[in-house]
C-alpha cells in the first residue's frame, strides 16, 4: 500500500523511494557536537539528516554556519541533509538574527550547495518566502514548506488548507506539524493528510506532536506522509520516538499491510 509520493532530488526519489523517510534531527549547539551526534546516528541509518541550525551558538556566523555545514555533509556521505532554522513562534530556539539575516544565511548555505533541502515556514511574509524559494530554486535545493502549531490541533479544512497552501507558494515539499488535545485530534491530522494527499501535486509530511501524536510518526505514512522524524541521538520535538523503535513497528506495519 503506497498513497505518498516520493520526495525526489535531482529527479531521484530518495532512498530509492523507500516509504517512509525516517530523518533524524541534529541539535548539536557546536561542530564537536553535531559530529559526535553524527557519529552515534548514522550507524542507524536514517534516510535523511536535518539539521537544526537554530540550536547552533555560531548561528549568527555564516562562515561557521557553511563550514558545519560542510563537515556534516561529508561525514553524512549520501544522506541527504535538511537544513532548518526553526522559528521560537513555531517551536524554536531564540536566536539573535532577524528574518533578513536569517534570509541572508538561508542564501548562503543554499549557494554553498552543501545541503539539499531547507526547511522555511510559510506563516513568514509572502516576500521573504519569495526570496528563499528563489534562492533553493538557483541552487536545486529542494524547498519544505512548514507549518507547526505547539498549542492545538486546527480543524480539518485549515489543515488541508496550510498544505495546498505549501504547493501554491512553490514548495517541493509540505510539512504540518500540530498538537493534539485529544484522540479526536489525531485522527483530525490523520484525515487531513489523507485527504491532502489526493489533492497536491508534492509529496507531504504531516505529523501530531507529543505523546497521543507519536502514533502518527508510526503509521502516518499509511495515510500519505512521506517522512517521519526518528530520534537518533537527541530529540528536536515532543512525541518523536527512537529510530530503532520506529523501524520494528514499521517493518510490522508494512508486513501486515502487504499481505506478507
Amino acid at each position: 500500500m503506497q498513497t505518498s509520493r516520493p520526495i525526489e532530488l535531482h529527479g531521484q526519489p530518495i532512498a530509492g523511494g523507500k516509504f517512509p523517510l525516517i530523518c533524524t534531527p541534529l541539535v548539536g549547539r557546536t561542530q564537536e557536537q553535531l559530529l559526535a551526534e553524527l557519529a552515534v546516528v548514522l550507524p542507524k541509518q536514517p534516510d535523511v539528516l536535518e539539521w537544526r541550525v537554530d540550536f547552533f551558538e555560531a548561528i549568527g556566523d555564516s562562515a561557521a554556519v557553511i563550514a558545519t555545514a560542510r563537515a556534516i555533509k561529508q561525514a553524512a556521505g549520501n544522506i541527504p541533509v535538511l537544513f532548518t532554522r526553526r522559528s521560537t513562534l513555531e517551536g524554536g530556539e531564540k536566536i539573535a538574527l532577524n528574518e533578513d539575516q536569517v534570509i541572508a544565511m538561508y542564501t548562503a548555505v543554499c549557494e554553498s550547495q552543501c545541503i539539499d533541502l531547507i526547511d522555511y515556514e510559510m506563516a513568514n511574509d509572502a516576500a521573504n518566502i519569495v526570496r528563499v524559494r528563489a534562492a533553493a530554486k538557483a541552487n536545486n535545493i529542494k524547498l519544505v514548506l512548514s507549518f507547526h502549531n505547539f498549542s492545538f490541533t486546527p480543524g480539518m479544512e485549515t489543515l488541508v488548507a496550510k498544505f495546498l497552501a505549501a504547493d501554491q507558494l512553490g514548495a517541493d515539499v509540505a510539512k504540518v506539524a500540530v498538537m493534539p488535545r485529544d484522540l479526536d485530534d489525531v485522527l483530525t491530522l490523520l484525515t487531513a493528510t489523507r485527504e491532502a494527499s489526493k489533492k497536491l501535486r508534492i509529496p507531504l509530511i504531516s505529523m501530531s506532536m507529543g505523546p497521543y501524536g507519536a502514533m502518527t510518526r508510526l503509521f502516518g505514512w499509511a495515510f500519505g506522509s512521506s517522512l517521519t522524524f526518528a530520534v537518533g541521538a537527541s530529540s528536536s520535538a515532543p512525541g518523536q520516538v527512537p529510530i530503532e523503535d520506529l523501524n520494528t513497528v514499521l517493518a510490522i506495519l508494512q508486513k501486515s499491510i502487504g499481505g506478507k
